[in-house]
């Protein structure tokens, strides 16, 4: 039995208690550093990660929590805890399994999932997982069988309408916030739409980042049915509502390793899909030797995956592909990209054209195959509802009932990368881009990022902006703009 203290660190979502490396219960337990423990106060419990401290900093007979092992715990400073070994993980003989060769069945991994989602697997564990599942693509019956665990270990939705709608990007192409926009137009049209989004994983900004300058996204499950029912749709991160829990868990840790492989991308989408209730789903494909799917035969693949394993669940699904061969839009970042859509919205003069171009093709696919259009009918609809206004009055009118509406943020730093001659643009570069845009502070930095100032073909002077870079801290930005001197080859460039 131990006291709890708050030390006050934050240790993100891994759960972590400190304890003196020689007190009585370190010693008589065995404990060493990174031992999983389990933590008990009333009838709460959790499994931390254990780090020893060798100083005073820590009494004998504190249990000193990490932020979030306090939050999850429930305790009052000082409040009485027991301490103990965890039962055995039996599930990390599965990883392990897979790891030396083995297919995993559907019980296995469904063990897993739930482990991860009730806290008893360290990053350490689910980064084992990850990469077991990486370094030898999944078989067909697992991914539906890592689908079908990671739908049922969380909330599922359901609506009272007979057709509901979804969309989601691969991903891997800077910008292209096509979703508030398809949003807009599709609920516009009176189809039901409840759009959970993700936050970033290896991008400069998620959905859920973007419209987060813009309005709430992060609403309970009531809240955000009072706004389907309202408003016909709405645009909230999914992780707040806990569809597919383990989704997110996972995502953290293929961001830290910057892995997004086939298999997992097709559990992680269509499971939260599957969640949300929704029955007819768009899926964007952009396809470049730079974006998340590089070829045509990867997307071939990835697609044939994609629409099986969606229809084993009922969910009817289309693959709509596309250039990946350059950015959809000029902002890169949160605030950056929310700029681009409210332009489309309003039908600016300035608005980025290839966004409302990509827009209207995806709203034109999802309308189509919910049948609220005729076959090859579905992008005029579309793009009537976007020039008449009625998408930008049906965003504004979500905004609103999701906690209202906001200006995105405004970076306090910019410094442009300049052409070093007359030139024409061959290539860009869409990862460097991504990562030029990170380093700039986005997604953690709402204003971070960067913004566009050419595409493919366009010709260019000698010390003309191709982009300019943006972020909140001068820190950040001499950081971003180092990796950018020495990427020379972010935009390929040939002489005119």
């Amino acid at each position: 039995m131990l006291n709890a203290r708050r030390l006050g660190i934050d240790t993100q979502s891994e759960v972590v208690v400190f304890m003196r490396r020689d007190c009585p219960v370190c010693r008589s337990e065995g404990f060493a550093a990174h031992s999983r423990i389990l933590l008990r106060a009333g009838n709460r419990h959790i499994i931390a990660t254990l780090f020893q401290v060798t100083g005073d900093l820590i009494g004998d007979c504190e249990a000193a929590l990490s932020e979030s092992a306090w939050e999850r715990l429930g305790v009052e400073e000082g409040d009485a805890i027991t301490v103990e070994h965890p039962d055995p993980l039996d599930s990390l003989g599965y990883v392990r399994s897979r790891i030396y060769g083995n297919t995993l069945n559907e019980n296995a991994l469904h063990t897993i999932v739930r482990d991860i989602v009730e806290g008893k697997y360290s990053d350490i564990h689910i980064s084992a997982f990850v990469t077991a599942c990486a370094t030898r693509p999944l078989e067909r019956s697992e991914e539906l069988a890592l689908t079908r665990a990671m739908v049922d270990v969380g909330e599922r939705l359901s609506w009272n309408a007979p057709v509901v709608a979804d969309k989601h990007s691969i991903g891997g192409l800077p910008g292209n916030r096509t979703t508030p926009i398809l949003v807009s137009i599709v609920s516009a049209l009176g189809l039901t739409i409840p759009k959970t989004s993700s936050r970033a994983i290896t991008s400069p900004a998620g959905t859920a980042d973007m419209m987060e300058t813009l309005a709430p996204v992060e609403l309970d499950l009531k809240t955000m049915r009072r706004v389907v029912e309202q408003e016909g749709g709405c645009v909230v991160w999914g992780g707040a509502i806990k569809l597919s829990p383990a989704d997110d868990i996972i995502i953290r840790i293929e961001r830290a390793l910057d892995l997004d492989t086939e298999g997992q991308l097709i559990a992680s989408v269509l499971s939260k899909k599957i969640a949300a209730g929704a029955t007819h789903l768009v899926i964007d494909m952009p396809v470049g030797p730079t974006a998340k799917v590089r070829d045509a035969d990867t997307a071939e693949r990835l697609s044939a995956g994609l629409v099986a394993v969606a229809g084993a669940f009922g969910l009817k699904t289309f693959v709509v592909p596309g250039s990946g061969l350059q950015p959809i839009g000029r902002g890169m970042g949160p605030a950056l990209e929310a700029q681009d859509v409210l332009k489309v919205l309003k039908r600016a003069p300035d608005a980025p054209a290839d966004l409302r171009d990509r827009s209207i093709a995806l709203s034109g696919a999802l309308i189509e195959l919910a049948g609220a259009a005729p076959a090859g009918r579905g992008e005029a609809a579309a793009a009537q509802v976007l020039d008449d206004g009625r998408a930008w009055a049906k965003f504004q009118r979500i905004c609103e009932a999701q906690g209202g509406m906001r200006e995105p943020p405004v970076s306090q730093h910019r410094q442009p990368l300049l052409a070093e001659r007359r030139a024409k643009v061959l290539g860009i570069d869409n990862r460097k881009l991504a990562k030029l845009a990170k380093l700039a502070g986005a997604p953690e930095s709402k204003a971070a990022g960067l913004e566009l100032h050419v595409g493919l073909g366009d010709s260019v002077e000698k010390g003309q902006p191709l982009c300019t870079v943006h972020a909140e801290f001068a820190g950040e930005l001499a950081y971003a703009m180092n990796y950018a001197h020495g990427a020379s080859d972010i935009f390929v460039l040939h002489d005119i």
